[in-house]
């Protein structure tokens, strides 16, 4: 949850209302164009009442994309390659939607130029997604399919930052095959010499490296 102010209990039906406006208007108009004030006259409330919640318009945005971007849990399939490409895939599907492309390159100039509103989108947002991911390459270490040794923030970085990439400059799209092909990609550098591919895809190549 992002910044809030002592005083009364929080009215969650507010709340809700705020975050359902917020990212109605950044559907219907953008980041930039957003205004506390037509965020508050749609949900039913005044502005102040947006002030005692949230401490500006970035954090109200932060705390809106957190509830409806959401950070799914990487699940645990038994099968260390659908795992990463489940995971990688609700990245990508969360920031193909509108308001992903539009809210994420606008954000992300608040965030450099404001540190407690980054801790708090790192905190709510992207660290508990990328600790998702990084237990499911526990999982596949422990399984065998993985180098033990392998350096696990470098291997958090390569699998979700083509994702953050394609949608922060938008030189190429994102596309449904995107995740699998990174998954792919960087499970031929970290996978364990006797992994022998995705446990559930026959005929699975696994590696393509010659002592597969």
């Amino acid at each position: 949850m992002t910044s809030t102010r002592a005083g009364r209990p929080r009215d969650e039906r507010i709340d809700g209302a705020v975050r359902e406006a917020t990212v109605d208007l950044l559907n219907e108009v953008g980041y930039a164009a957003l205004t506390l004030e037509a965020v508050a006259t749609r949900a039913g409330t005044s502005k102040p009442a947006l002030r005692r919640r949230w401490r500006g318009r970035p954090h109200l945005v932060v705390d809106a994309l957190v509830a409806t971007v959401g950070a799914v849990p990487t699940p645990d399939t038994g099968c260390t390659r659908c795992d990463l490409v489940a995971g990688i895939g609700t990245l990508s599907e969360a920031f193909t939607t509108r308001i992903g492309r539009r809210v994420l390159p606008a954000l992300v100039a608040d965030l450099a130029d404001d540190p407690e509103l980054a801790e708090v989108f790192l905190r709510d947002y992207f660290h508990t997604r990328r600790s998702s991911t990084a237990e499911a390459l526990r999982r596949g270490v422990e399984r065998g399919d993985l180098d033990p040794d392998l350096d696990f923030d470098l291997v958090l970085d390569m699998l979700a930052s083509t994702t953050y990439y394609r949608v922060l400059f938008g030189h190429l799209p994102v596309t449904d095959h995107l995740a699998e092909q990174v998954v792919d990609v960087v499970l031929t550098g970290v996978a364990a010499p006797g992994w022998r591919g995705c446990a559930h895809r026959p005929g699975s190549p696994g590696r393509t490296r010659p002592d597969s």
